[in-house]
């Protein structure tokens, strides 16, 4: 079954439990962005909100690290509550070490890649990491569309997961909507990432039924990845 994590980013800060309160139970999960003004042009929380988040729900709380030096961080966002804590490729000269740090603090580690960063910036690390984080915009800011290229490469790493290891979540973040879901997931997403989608609607938590709705409805073509393995005796294409 696919995923469904509401983003925090577009929910109101100003009233942010009550906001999880209405997804709580719906969601499977709470993505929470943290962006530095550095790596991507927006600020938003740090340690202390993602605590108090801890605290108010008990949704596993996916924090996406959007920022610089990483490393420096995730002892607190570990200490904070976080269950995955992801990071960017495009930042983390020792991926490897980097990882292996997230996960001796107990945390599932998370490796993100931007819309046109290669898959191969990650070939080396697959066995490391319990989710792959493909963004479908540009990141920074909610509500952008998803940028059609996205889905090839989506296709690719369910291609090559299911090859190398199957074991890690495949999450896609920006763009996700009642309208695009079904398709994001036939390429091979097994979390989706939705945030306007989802707290831009009147009501949240209809917002996430009718997406569960969408994926439900043709669940033959969902991402169970067994149901796409190559035939024997071909590999699968390697990503771009």
């Amino acid at each position: 079954m696919v995923k469904i994590a509401p983003s925090i980013l577009s929910a109101d800060f100003a009233a942010l439990g009550d906001e999880i309160a209405k997804i709580e139970p719906v969601a499977d999960l709470l993505h929470v962005d943290v962006m530095d003004g550095h790596f991507v042009p927006n600020l938003t929380i740090g340690p202390v909100v993602v605590e108090a988040m801890h605290r108010r729900t008990h949704l596993p709380l996916d924090v996406h690290l959007m920022i610089q030096h990483p490393e420096r961080y995730i002892a607190a966002f570990a200490k904070a509550g976080a269950a995955f804590l992801t990071v960017h490729a495009e930042v983390c000269p020792h991926l490897h070490r980097t990882l292996q740090q997230i996960r001796e603090l107990g945390v599932k580690p998370g490796v993100a890649l931007n819309p046109s960063t290669s898959l191969h910036a990650v070939e080396q690390v697959l066995d490391q990491v319990d989710l792959i984080l493909l963004l479908s915009v540009n990141p920074g800011f909610g509500g952008q569309a998803f940028i059609p290229f996205v889905r090839k490469k989506i296709e690719d790493m369910h291609q090559w997961l299911e090859r190398l290891n199957p074991r890690p979540e495949l999450e896609v973040d920006g763009g996700i909507k009642l309208e695009n879901c079904r398709d994001v997931a036939q390429a091979g997403a097994s979390i989706l990432v939705a945030g306007s989608a989802i707290f831009g609607n009147a009501d949240p938590r209809a917002a996430v039924n009718e997406l569960r709705e969408a994926l439900n409805s043709r669940s033959e073509h969902t991402t169970d990845r067994t149901a796409d393995n190559p035939s024997p005796g071909k590999s699968p294409r390697r990503p771009r």
